[in-house]
């Protein structure tokens, strides 16, 4: 379940099954991932962006929903974001 430290990038996908959309196993991680390991840090002001930190390397995490057409965003993506990155665009100390 934990991220590899080689990993910089999880995009998810929906996918149509049996005449519904349904999250593919990437989407699932990514739900799993920010419900039950990493550590939400600050929320973007409109609300749509949200930075985490993985406890176990202490790296930033940008979930983001990138696909703005679609119902609610679309499939998540979460993404390494730089330190610098992360404090500036969030304010944090």
């Amino acid at each position: 379940m934990n991220l590899l430290r080689d990993e910089t990038e999880l995009v998810g996908s929906w996918k149509l099954f049996e005449g519904r959309m349904v999250e593919d196993e990437t989407s699932q991680r990514i739900r799993a991932l920010v419900n039950k390991h990493l550590r939400q840090v600050a929320v973007s002001e409109d609300g749509w962006t949200k930075l985490y930190q993985d406890p176990e390397d202490q790296r930033f995490w940008e979930l983001t929903y990138p696909s703005s057409e679609m119902q609610g965003g679309g499939p998540p993506r979460l993404c390494t974001i730089e330190s610098d990155q992360a404090r500036n665009k969030y304010k944090l100390p």
